[in-house]
This record gives C-alpha cells, sequence and structure tokens, in this order.
C-alpha cells in the first residue's frame, strides 16, 4: 500500500468532546500578526448634494452680495395668521398688513377694530365663497382649507384660475372700490374656514377712521403711478411711429435699498489627540480620515442651512407669488407644469426622495412615464426634460406634505447663485479652511474648520415652490 493511502487512512487526533485537535495556526491567531485589508472610515450621513452642485458660486470678497434691482412699487401680497381659542378663530392685527392696500398702516387701534369686525364663516365642499358677476360683499380672508378660483371659459366650460390655502385673501377690491363685482367665482374645495369683513363695516370704518380712508386714498393714488406688470417703475418707450414725433425722455429707476446677502458660516473644533497621531498613522492618516468625516458633515450642514435658514434659505425666499399650491393634494402632472411654466428657463427641479416617488405614482396613474435625462454621469428622472434631483434636506411636516423647488441658476439668467469667499487663510477647500488651534495640557490637538457661504435669488421668478404635497395619498 502506498504512503499516500497509509496517510489518508491514518485516524486523526481527537479530544475529549469529539472534536479533530488542531494541527496549524488558526486565522483568528494570525490575523494578530497581520495588517487587514481595511477600508476608509465609512459615514452614512453623506448624500449627494445636488444643491451644492447645480448652483454656480460667486465670490463674494467682501463678506456682503448686494443684488440691486430696478425700482419696484411695494404691495402687501404676504399671507396673513390667525390665532384660535378652540373653534374660535380671530385674524391678529397687525397681520393686516400683509394685504397689499393696508401695507404700512400702523394704526394699532383702527387695525384691532378691523380685526374685531370679521365674522367666522364655515364653508362646505362645494359652497360658493364669490359668484361671477356678484357685488364683492366685502373681504375674505381664508383661515383654514381650500378654496378653487374659477372662471368661464370661452366656451362655457370651468376654467380653474389658481387655489388659494391658509393665509390668502381675496375680496380686497371691497377696501378701495365702491360697488365692484366679482369677475370670477370661488368655490370651497374642502371644508374651509373664512373670516370676512363685510363691505358695510368697510364703508362704515373708512367713514369714522380719518386715517384709514387717509391711508386708503393714498393708496389708490400709488396706483396711478406708472409701472410694468411686474411692479418696476415703467420705462417710456415709443414704438410703431411715424414721421419726426417727439421722442420719450426716460431713465432707468434703481431700488434705493437694494436686499443684501451677508456670508453665513458653519463651523467645528476638531480635536485629535497627539498619541493617536503619532502611533497609528500607518496605513492611513488618522488626521486627514478625521479631516475628510468633518468636512463631509460641514458640508451636508451647509447645504441644510442654504435650503432652510430663515434668512437666506431657498424655502424661505421665495416671494409668494412663486408659491403654488397643489390642485388636489398629491404632485399631479398638471401641477408640475404650472410650476415650470410660471418662470423662464427653467434648469432644475429639486424634491425630496419621497416626493419623486409621488411623482412617479400620479404618473403612472394617468398612464405617463417620464423621461429621464444624462446628468453628470447619472440617468436622472426628468419632467418636460428638465431633471428632477433628489434632496433630502427639504422637510416633510407632520401632516406628510412637502415642497418641490424649481429654479433658474446663474447670474447671467439673473437666476439663483452660491455666495462664498475664496482665498481664505490655511484653505482646505474652496470657501473652507482648516486652523490650527494649538495643544492644550491634556496633549490634544484642536484644528478649527470654517466655511461661508449664502444664496441669494436675483429676481423673483428663479425660484418657485409647489407647496403643499401630500405624499400619503
Amino acid at each position: 500500500m502506498s504512503d499516500s493511502v497509509i496517510a489518508s487512512t491514518t485516524p486523526q487526533p481527537q479530544t475529549d468532546n469529539g472534536h479533530s485537535e488542531q494541527t496549524s495556526l488558526s486565522t483568528t491567531a494570525a490575523r494578530n500578526l497581520a495588517s487587514t485589508t481595511k477600508s476608509a472610515p465609512q459615514m452614512q450621513e453623506i448624500t449627494s448634494r445636488w444643491l451644492l452642485r447645480i448652483l454656480p458660486w460667486v465670490q463674494t470678497s467682501g463678506g456682503t452680495y448686494r443684488v440691486n434691482r430696478r425700482l419696484t412699487h411695494t404691495v402687501g401680497d404676504g399671507r396673513v395668521e390667525f390665532t384660535n381659542e378652540g373653534a374660535a378663530v380671530r385674524v391678529i392685527p397687525t397681520e393686516l398688513g400683509e394685504i397689499a392696500q393696508l401695507r404700512g398702516f400702523d394704526d394699532e387701534a383702527a387695525l384691532e377694530e378691523l380685526a374685531g369686525r370679521f365674522e367666522q364663516r364655515e364653508l362646505q365642499a362645494g359652497e360658493h365663497l364669490a359668484r361671477d358677476g356678484q357685488p364683492v360683499d366685502g373681504l375674505h380672508l381664508i383661515a383654514h382649507g381650500r378654496v378653487e378660483e374659477v372662471a368661464s371659459g370661452p366656451y362655457g366650460d370651468q376654467a380653474s384660475m389658481g387655489v388659494l390655502i391658509d393665509g390668502d385673501h381675496l375680496g380686497e377690491r371691497a377696501l378701495i372700490e365702491h360697488e365692484p363685482e366679482w369677475d370670477h367665482a370661488a368655490v370651497a374645495a374642502v371644508p374651509t374656514t373664512v373670516l370676512t369683513l363685510p363691505a358695510a363695516a368697510i364703508a362704515e370704518l373708512t367713514q369714522r377712521v380719518p386715517a384709514l380712508a387717509e391711508h386708503l386714498e393714498r393708496y389708490k393714488e400709488g396706483l396711478a403711478a406708472r409701472a410694468n406688470k411686474y411692479g418696476e417703475a415703467a420705462i417710456d418707450i415709443a414704438a410703431g411711429h411715424c414721421g419726426e414725433p417727439d421722442l420719450p425722455r426716460t431713465f432707468v429707476d434703481y431700488d434705493v435699498s437694494p436686499r443684501e446677502y451677508e456670508l453665513s458660516v458653519a463651523q467645528t473644533v476638531l480635536r485629535v489627540h497627539t498619541r493617536v497621531a503619532d502611533l497609528y498613522n500607518k496605513p492611513m492618516n488618522q488626521m486627514e480620515q478625521q479631516l475628510r468625516l468633518t468636512v463631509e458633515a460641514l458640508r451636508e450642514q451647509q447645504e441644510d442651512q442654504m435650503m432652510n435658514s430663515r434668512e437666506f434659505g431657498l424655502l424661505h425666499n421665495a416671494t409668494l407669488d412663486q408659491r403654488i399650491p397643489t390642485r388636489t393634494g398629491p404632485p399631479t402632472p398638471d401641477d408640475l407644469d404650472e410650476l415650470l411654466s410660471r418662470r423662464r428657463k427653467p434648469e432644475y427641479l429639486l424634491a425630496h426622495p419621497k416626493a419623486i416617488a409621488a411623482i412617479g405614482r400620479e404618473c403612472t396613474k394617468r398612464g405617463i412615464y417620464p423621461s429621464t435625462v444624462e446628468f453628470h454621469g447619472h440617468h436622472i428622472p426628468a419632467w418636460r426634460g428638465v431633471p428632477v434631483l433628489p434632496c433630502n434636506k427639504i422637510p416633510i411636516s407632520r401632516n406628510r406634505t412637502t415642497s418641490i423647488l424649481c429654479m433658474r441658476t446663474g447670474e447671467e439668467e439673473q437666476g439663483v447663485v452660491g455666495l462664498h469667499q475664496t482665498g481664505l487663510p490655511d484653505e482646505y477647500e474652496p470657501g473652507l479652511s482648516v486652523r490650527f488651534m494649538g495643544i492644550d495640557e491634556k496633549a490634544v490637538m484642536s484644528y478649527l474648520v470654517s466655511t461661508y457661504f449664502s444664496a441669494a435669488v436675483l429676481v423673483p421668478d428663479a425660484l418657485g415652490i409647489l407647496e403643499n404635497v401630500e405624499l400619503g395619498r
């Protein structure tokens, strides 16, 4: 019998419990003497950060960016806020200044009396708040709910003119006109709470409060000032003439108090013990890995601030006339079309990933299959050729609603721009610096990591928001 056969049939030594004895070094023990193949430290918080990637960045050397515009006649087109005690709702008196005709009126006693004369009404779905051709019966404030404005089309059908939601108003013509008539109808789409200031109360208050009457008269005089449809001071131009008429003389008037954006800052102090930096730097540099992850977290915070900051965040800096409520709740193709059509040359749509999924569901219901576009090496869903980019910094409210942004970017296109300052001392990345702060008595090194940034909307139609987008339906 050959030696190989003898070796294969030789019984193996057995331990007391029946298992074979170990005859070679185990991998567990061997790993103590060998370097493992390892990855760099991973971090789940890192996202695609599309907002930071698509914005053109403007060097802001002075730390402040001024947006100069043509002179615009200010109109109060804001939304009114309310308070409630149980089911009783009351308008906050100073919030009446958000209505164009009452903006700048600061007589607190008169505002208190105006607020006290509003009457609360509860409308059921399908009930009319206004009818086309009927007299305007007063100023209506939408406290809660949804009202759809409709008008008769040229062929007798009903055409939607828009949707009013919480804080919106209609019937403000009753403040400055004598017996005006509705030029469209308004119908409650859901049960809606409305506060109404009757026309009779308006007439009585303007007669009894001279300051209110004078303010409304000044407002009417201001309407006579020449302005274009955007509220900008008009530029007189002659066109279509013949012969040698006298040409108009004009100039472009500027806003004397333009908005200025100051750079914001995000900072942290990175602390690394010298023993770690000295002894555990191979095969990976501990300081570099610590700094890499810190910078990633700082960039995530930067994008969050540029989206949600109440001072310069995009969600809070879109003008109210560029905020569009959804027609029925979920993001339908009709809603996306209206969002795109409100602005010149829309370039990007930004939405929470769950909102993108909701868009897909609504398209599937209608048998529509959105296209995709190749963008920065990725296949991205698109609507009408405009890429829909995911951004998880857009918040989702408790009632499962969110927003979808549409924007145009760049200074040349009068769009949205990012602001930063490069050339900082100890700059690590453009607009981000890492400064050594020293070593304390515990042998811990400290580094100050800072980034300066902001965002600016150059003209109002550069940024639009589709609001109250339902995700759960």
